[in-house]
Parts: C-alpha cells; structure tokens; sequence
C-alpha cells in the first residue's frame, strides 16, 4: 500500500533543496473510520515487547496507524524535504484516554513547522487522532534533513554526567529494521541494509527511532498500562545493527545507550501519566 508513496519519495528526493525558510505544504491528510486490526496490534505488540491488555493500544501503535498519511504529506512535491535519508529525531506523544480496538478514529497529519539544525533542516509533523470528534492522542514529530548548512541550530545536548541505572540488556538482530518495517510501513532504506543505509550516509543499517523509543516504553510500562500519559522522546545517536543496548530508567525518565556506561546514548525519554480525559 505504501509502495507507490515511497517510490514517488525516492523519485523526487534528489530535486528537493531543503531550507528552513521553505514554504509547508496547506494539505492535511486525513483517514475517518479506521478500527485498528487485532492481528496487526498483536504483531506489533509482539516486536515491541508490549503486553498491554488484549485489544488496548499501546501508547506508540496511534503513531503507525498515522504513518500512511504522514507518508503522503511528505511525498508530495509541496513538502520541502527530501524523503530518502530523513531521520526522525524526535517525538512528543500526549494521550488522552485508552484506546482499544473497538474505537473508531479519525486520523489527520499536518506540517507544523521548519526549523534551522546544526545539521541540516527539521519538519515538525503533527497526528491527531480523534474519536466522535474529540481529541484522544496526539503527537509531534521532527524529521532531519541532513544537509549542509552554515546555521548554527539548536546546540547538542550535553550527556548527564550520571547515567540512569541500567535495567535490562537486549540484542538487537541485524534484520530488525526489515521486521519494523514490515509492522510498520517504514522501509526507508536506511534501515534494511546495510548498502542501501550505505548509498545514505550510514556505515550499517539502523534501527528505526519508533521501534527503540516503543521498546522503551514497553518495558517502562511492563507493569501498569497508562489510561492517559504524555511522553517525550529524543533520539540523539543512530542504532547500528546488529548491536547490544542497555535500557536504563528512574523515576520519570528513561535512556538507551550502548552495552556499557561508557558508550553513547541513543535515546533518551520522560513518561508522565496524567489524569484521565472525561468522555
């Protein structure tokens, strides 16, 4: 379904000059009464190690079921930046109330914004996903173009110079991407193989940001399934796979990095659960 959105993406990435001051495309893709499947929930469920009640989504599955909509925004020749090589850097996540199976959604992606970064030129997407007209989860994404630029951008966040304790150890298989990519519909090449991710700039093929930050948040909420929550993920360092990470939390925030303290972070988190939203 997705295969002709990321064909025409490849086709007009080369003619795409991103800049922070480009217009945004006006479209807003919606989709209306989308009813999650329960056998693609529990397959996804299954990748990200969730074990959320049957038939409750989890925090992160809204974000895939937008993903086609966000898709055809950014393949339109009004969005300004290249598709092959966008990296998503970033993702602000606020639920509502608990959605299950037995809702119906109506979903909508729209552009937010550019923003000059110290490598290149981010867009912020935002998905809303409604029921009977009232917001129930919704979410902002910035992806990075990459690219030169003589703009100074948002400076690097400097590391915490005390790790969160470590909790759990997980590795990683080289074709984790390919298997994300299946689930979700993501099969941008950087993260099949290790050529394609190669022919865009990546020694290997990485994992998906969706997949580690959704695999985090499993396990953060392993015990207790939120009914309302709002979370915020940066993703700072590419997971090259295969690879060994070291999950790690305390209190509110959460951290992937390398196998040892002293390797580099790839992500790092909050989760705040916040009162329930009255119907």
């Amino acid at each position: 379904m997705l295969a002709p959105l990321l064909l025409r993406g490849a086709i007009l990435s080369p003619f795409k000059r991103p800049h922070p001051d480009a217009p945004l495309p006006d479209s807003q893709p919606t989709l209306t009464d989308v009813r999650p499947s329960a056998t693609h929930l529990a397959a996804y469920s299954r990748l990200c190690g969730y074990r959320t009640p049957e038939h409750t989504l989890p925090l992160t599955y809204p974000h895939i079921l937008g993903f086609p909509l966000a898709m055809r925004l950014m393949t339109t020749r009004a969005f300004p930046l290249p598709l092959l090589g966008l990296v998503h850097t970033s993702i602000e996540i606020t639920q509502h109330r608990a959605l299950t199976t037995a809702d119906n959604l109506e979903l909508s992606v729209h552009a937010s914004h550019l923003t000059p970064h110290r490598r290149g030129t981010e867009a912020t997407l935002v998905t809303d996903a409604r029921v009977d007209g009232t917001t129930v989860w919704t979410s902002s994404s910035t992806y990075l173009a990459r690219h030169r630029t003589n703009a100074p951008g948002a400076p690097a966040t400097p590391r915490e110079s005390t790790p969160l304790p470590a909790r759990a150890e997980w590795r990683l298989p080289p074709d984790l991407g390919r298997r994300y990519g299946a689930v979700s519909g993501d099969r941008n090449p950087i993260h099949l193989y290790p050529l394609t991710a190669r022919l865009l700039g990546f020694p290997r093929a990485i994992a998906h940001g969706m997949w580690t930050a959704a695999r985090c948040l499993a396990q953060y909420t392993r015990h207790e399934t939120p009914e309302a929550a709002h979370v915020h993920v940066d993703f700072k360092a590419p997971v090259l796979l295969p690879a060994t990470v070291t999950y790690a939390a305390a209190d509110h925030a959460f951290e992937l990095r390398g196998d040892t303290a002293a390797t580099k972070t790839h992500l790092s988190g909050t989760f705040h659960q916040r009162p329930r939203t009255k119907d």
